[in-house]
């Protein structure tokens, strides 16, 4: 790669992202004078990390600590090698448009071949290394792949994909039948792109978490995440030259966000800690060392971190961010305490860029999620009715407004996305509660929310209540079927490790937790003690799987391993 020079779409993108940078402290001001970029032709790879990466060669663009090395690979670095990978794909006979499996660990590989494919015109179709066969069979199936890559040691998984894909493997001992990655380094550095990229065409496919039914395959375009996710760069309050650290898995749509598309476009350098087993001291002394200026991590990773002595790291992010699923208070006070930085929630769905979060220099109101970010427009719809409700309602997206970091849809189902995009917006099952300043507090996904004695009640709400309890590492509320008041909130805890009381002093103690900060009709019915709680392979609570599990529990009578509240008063 020679340097390539800054195209109209570069220089409309840049103006735009620049905007944002000037006014990343003044909320108003942003949301008042932001508008997207109107693009017909971009391509990321081409029009941005390379024209970057001429004007900063040596700056890092990826770093990767895995155990006691670290390694770095300058933006120069990965665009030469990039153009290498580029075209190696188009010899082995990748055309404009195929589509393959990315099933790979934080390895500079994978920077490497995403980047590859938006050169080359190749739809990327990231999976989680942590797949069965079934599930890796039924997303090449549905996502009509043509080619995969994965490492060699998950070879195992693809034995029976039910397509005759071209399999790439990445690893020191090559796979009898599979294409070796490591032949890629052979080929030319100077890469030139066949004709120009249109905007709308594909360029990923990404599966949901699949939290309350099969996951659905979101098609992004050439600018809905590439150029959407200025957003999200917003959000985080990344600036040129920053370190940022997102703890997140490949293959899940948050891994786009923050390791790829958001840190490249504020050219800064996506920071990666590899782990086998989560060490909270470990992880703040690689912060610590590496400067990381910018730090976003899942409600999971938060609170094993709050558990630790968050003293051992002397210097705190400039930046702390949560996602994923909403963060309770009590995690969000104490990191403020021995950080002096106040978490910022954001909210986004695979679906999307960031679209709602509390932004830098604004005051955070605790438990809100935010408001509407730069180029967002949004409004909240009773989720029965469509009509626009002003305190409470689903997050609904408008699809008049030009957003750019908003998916076009379901690939090939034409079913899915009429049911959520339809009537000039887009719905997206999530419910929020909107205050007078305008910010928004998470309720629930809409069909997690249920009624108890006519009133509504919010799983998150209670589940932040409980966790506040020093016996309560992860929650989940679900309805328990009443014949009195339809449904009571039932909570399946699990305890921390050590913890001492027994069942029935732990049920005890979370019930009085519960009555001391709880309104009668929210108050915890219901407690059982469990291992672990039932979640996707990204890490989000499946409460359907626990629903459907009460219901046949309470319809068979078994009323075993089980405390109730009344049995306390």
């Amino acid at each position: 790669m020679t340097g390539r020079s800054p195209t109209a779409a570069t220089l409309a993108v840049r103006r735009a992202r620049d905007f944002l940078l000037e006014h990343a402290d003044d909320y108003d001001a942003a949301v008042a004078g932001f508008e997207w970029p109107k693009l017909r032709e971009f391509n990321f790879a081409l029009e941005w990390f390379d024209v970057v990466a001429a004007e900063h060669p040596d700056r890092a663009a990826v770093t990767i600590a895995d155990g006691e090395s670290t390694n770095s690979w300058t933006y120069g670095e990965l665009s030469r090698r990039s153009d290498q990978v580029a075209n190696w794909l188009r010899r082995l006979g990748l055309k404009l448009g195929d589509h393959m499996i990315v099933m790979l660990p934080n390895t500079i590989e994978l920077w490497e071949i995403l980047l590859g494919l938006l050169k080359a015109g190749g739809v990327a179709v990231p999976t989680s290394t942590l797949l069965s066969p079934a599930d890796l069979a039924f997303r090449a199936k549905r996502a009509r792949a043509k080619f995969a890559i994965a490492s060699n040691s998950l070879k195992r998984r693809f034995r029976d994909t039910g397509r005759a894909l071209a399999k790439i493997g990445v690893g020191p001992v090559p796979v009898p039948g599979w294409i070796d990655f490591a032949d890629s380094h052979k080929a030319p550095e100077d890469f030139q792109p066949e004709s120009p990229t249109p905007a709308e065409a594909t360029c990923l496919l990404y599966f949901t978490s699949g939290t309350t039914s099969q996951p659905k395959l979101v098609r992004h375009t050439q600018v809905s995440y590439p150029v959407g996710h200025l957003s999200t760069m917003y959000w985080l309050g990344l600036r040129p030259g920053d370190v940022h650290l997102n703890i997140s898995s490949p293959g899940w749509g948050k891994h786009a966000w923050s390791n790829f598309f958001a840190p490249f476009l504020a050219q800064a350098t996506a920071f990666v800690f590899n782990y086998e087993r989560f060490d909270a001291a470990a992880l703040m002394r690689v912060m610590d060392s590496h400067r990381v200026t910018t730090f976003c991590a899942p409600p999971t990773v938060w609170r094993m971190l709050i558990q630790a002595d968050l003293s051992g790291l002397e210097h705190p992010p400039r930046e702390l961010l949560g996602a994923g699923e909403p963060l309770n208070p009590e995690v969000i006070n104490q990191v403020r305490e021995a950080w002096g930085g106040t978490i910022r929630d954001g909210f986004g769905q695979t679906e999307m860029t960031c679209a709602i979060g509390n932004t830098p220099g604004q005051p955070v109101v605790p438990g809100s999620m935010g408001r509407p970010l730069p180029g967002y427009a949004i409004t909240l719809r009773d989720p029965v009715t469509g009509e626009e409700t002003p305190d409470e309602g689903e997050i609904c997206l408008s699809l008049d407004a030009g957003i750019v970091g908003l998916s076009t849809g379901y690939y090939y189902d034409p079913g899915l996305t009429a049911a959520a995009y339809h009537d000039g917006w887009y719905h997206t099952g999530d419910i929020a509660s909107r205050d007078e300043a305008g910010y928004l507090t998470y309720v629930g996904r809409a069909d997690d929310v249920f009624k108890a004695s006519d009133y509504k009640i919010s799983p998150f709400e209670l589940e932040s209540i409980l966790l506040e309890h020093p016996y309560v590492t992860e929650v989940a509320i679900v309805p328990s079927p009443d014949p009195l008041r339809l449904a009571v909130p039932k909570a399946f805890v699990c305890l921390v490790n050590d913890i001492a009381a027994s069942g029935e002093d732990a049920a005890k103690a979370i019930f009085e937790h519960a009555r001391e900060r709880l309104s009668g009709y929210q108050r915890v019915r219901i407690v059982e003690f469990v291992q672990e709680l039932p979640k996707t392979i990204s890490g989000k609570i499946r409460r359907v799987e626990l629903r459907e599990q009460e219901a046949s529990r309470v319809a068979s009578g078994d009323t075993s391993d089980q405390y109730l509240e009344r049995d306390f008063r």
